[in-house]
């Protein structure tokens, strides 16, 4: 897979993931990883950074459930608006936790 290609399927499954239920940086890229050959969190986070604007953005966290730094409050508005369990300054992961079917 190219780094283009990667760029494609990260956005592409964070498009797929449902109103109300999370991601997080590392669970994005080990959906990936079979497929692509990558795992790093921190690059899957870069990418959504530079290329994340047209996807639910607001539906990926760091694996504590911090929402995504910088946007902190248009996220949680974002995400209260979906019905999404919220705990603190944050999303409750145990409860908002989504992943794709294997081989998707």
């Amino acid at each position: 897979m190219t780094p283009d290609e990667y760029v494609e399927a990260v956005l592409d499954l964070v498009e797929r993931i449902p109103p109300g239920r999370v991601m997080s940086y590392g669970a994005v890229a080990d959906a990936l990883a079979e497929r692509s050959g990558r795992a790093s969190a921190r690059l899957v986070g870069s990418i959504m950074a530079r290329h994340g604007g047209g996807v639910p953005w607001h539906r990926v966290v760091n694996s504590a459930g911090r929402l995504p730094p910088g946007h902190e409050r248009e996220a949680r508005a974002r995400l209260r608006a979906e019905g999404c369990p919220l705990r603190g300054d944050g999303v409750d992961i145990r409860a908002a936790a989504w992943s794709p079917e294997p081989g998707m």
